[in-house]
């Protein structure tokens, strides 16, 4: 096992009625010698082993917004885990800080396999996970890294890229992923261009990759997160893109792990 569980704190119900309860957990691991602090979240009301999700958070680290993403996917049945790529304590504040710590990352793609591997890991351990139904979703820099798990071999059975990067310095490792991909991408994405998406498109097909690639006309990069008000310039907010492609992601994890 390639991480070291250091402990669970921090045990909360969010949501606690007669049908359900929201439970969740910050769990300390460590990928070698870094501490790191991701979040579970699953409900309580459920017995028995269910899918787990992974979750990757966008480039300003594991924060609230990745936490409610996860406590979403808890109340729709599965286990969650919040990832936590950067480190314990390591959230940057400007853009500034984000985007330093996203390319540190980006141009090494070793280090973040290893980083999002191991929290694949923590995933596995939970006690009520089938670890043989798993999927990974990552939003922006997220997608990044869970499209990097899917390239280094991990054995989900999805991966969902909510507005991520698509980029691969070694398109030729498109061939060790085992999972079926869903790539939602925002068709006025500035960061996220054109040739950026023709070069991922012919990855996957080179590689006999399943996959999909839905572009939501109008949206731009970021355009699930209410926070994101066109700062910088090309991250913005689109209501009917965030409904349509969660919409996308249920009926994704219906198929792969084939529940009615």
């Amino acid at each position: 096992m390639r991480f070291f569980l250091v402990s669970m704190i921090a045990f909360t119900s969010l949501i606690s009625t007669a049908q359900a309860a929201l439970k969740t957990l910050t769990i300390e691991y460590k990928q070698g010698d870094t501490p790191l602090e991701g979040y579970l979240a699953y409900d309580d009301a459920l017995s028995g082993k269910r899918p787990g999700i992974l979750v990757v958070h966008e480039w300003k680290g594991l924060n609230d917004y990745a936490k409610h993403r996860a406590d979403m996917l808890a109340q729709l049945g599965y286990v969650a885990f919040a990832a936590d790529i950067y480190g314990k304590g390591i959230r940057p504040q400007t853009i500034e800080e984000a985007g330093a710590l996203a390319g540190k990352y980006k141009s090494d793609r070793g280090l973040l396999r290893a980083r999002v591997n191991v929290a694949l890991d923590v995933l596995k351990a939970a006690p009520n996970v089938d670890v043989t139904k798993l999927a990974a979703i990552g939003y922006c820099f997220g997608g990044t890294a869970v499209l990097e798990l899917g390239r280094s071999g991990a054995d989900i059975k999805g991966i969902v890229s909510f507005h991520g990067g698509l980029s691969s310095p070694t398109p030729q490792d498109a061939k060790n992923i085992k999972a079926k991909v869903l790539a939602l991408h925002g068709a006025a994405d500035p960061f996220v261009k054109a040739d950026e998406v023709a070069a991922f498109e012919k990855e996957m097909t080179d590689a006999k990759v399943n996959y999909r690639l839905i572009k939501y006309p109008g949206a731009m990069h970021g355009f699930t997160n209410p926070d994101n008000k066109n700062v910088p310039p090309g991250a913005l907010y689109n209501e009917a893109a965030d409904k349509a492609s969660w919409i996308e992601m249920q009926k994704f994890f219906k198929e792969i792990f084939k529940t009615s």
